[in-house]
């Protein structure tokens, strides 16, 4: 409870440090400053954006990556909006396709083109691995899509879709915490998020004073454990059990 009340507190006050002006700094993420690129492409080349974030849930395991797949798409969005690129974007779960058109819609709003949404925008292909994937495929082979984003859970079509988007020459940014679907990423996509990089993309992108604070006090409790971590191993092979009673029940 104590250390649950530290990180609580570590993460309040650098919240308050970030709305004040301090903002952390974060390192340099490839794959997030290539999203950029990817859409001035696209813009020069008047192709459209493709991005998915994925078939996952937003009630089960895969809820976490869903959401970050959907942070980045408002960012994502807003940038399409802004540049005046037409955005496709695929969903294969039909609980993430009413989210996924309102935080397209929302972005629009946002940057004051709601002229320029469509609701075709948003598109709910199917739930069936393979598919799902077919779609994508097809939806690559007609538009001539000139980038390609993936963030969010993905299973067997992940393959699928990457390659097919390495031989149409569209800019591929991919990410997952799925580690069995990592590998596959990172060798047909041209930039890759591994891990916590895609959780941490939201708050890198808008650079959202409350979601930057939060990274931060975590990344602080984070520290904290791996600290107690070593100072623990080091004390046991000592033969101090000081930090191993501290944290064991004694009934």
């Amino acid at each position: 409870m104590i250390i649950l009340v530290a990180i609580c507190g570590a993460v309040y006050l650098e919240i308050l440090k970030a709305r004040a002006g301090k903002l952390p700094q974060m390192r340099k993420i490839a794959a997030l400053e290539a999203i950029d690129e990817a859409l001035g492409r696209a813009t020069e080349m008047g192709r459209p954006v493709l991005y998915t974030p994925g078939r996952g849930d937003i009630i089960d395991e895969t809820a976490a990556q869903t959401i970050a797949g959907l942070e980045i798409l408002g960012s994502v969005a807003e940038k399409t909006a802004h540049l005046g690129t037409n955005l496709i974007v695929a969903v294969g779960n039909a609980n993430l396709y009413p989210m996924a058109d309102g935080v397209v819609r929302q972005a629009y709003l946002r940057e004051g083109k709601i002229d320029a949404y469509r609701p075709e925008m948003v598109q709910f292909l199917s739930t069936d691995i393979f598919a799902f994937g077919a779609a994508i495929m097809g939806i690559m082979h007609r538009e001539k899509t000139a980038a390609n984003i993936m963030i969010g859970a993905f299973w067997a079509e992940a393959m699928l879709i990457g390659e097919a988007g390495a031989q149409s020459g569209a800019i591929q940014i991919a990410g997952t915490s799925r580690l069995w679907q990592i590998p596959f990423f990172a060798a047909v996509c041209d930039y890759t998020l591994i891990g916590e990089e895609m959780f941490a993309g939201g708050a890198y992108l808008s650079k959202d004073p409350v979601k930057l604070g939060s990274i931060s006090g975590q990344d602080i409790g984070k520290v904290s454990s791996i600290i107690l971590i070593v100072v623990g191993t080091l004390l046991s092979c000592l033969g101090s059990p000081v930090l191993k009673n501290l944290f064991t029940n004694i009934n």
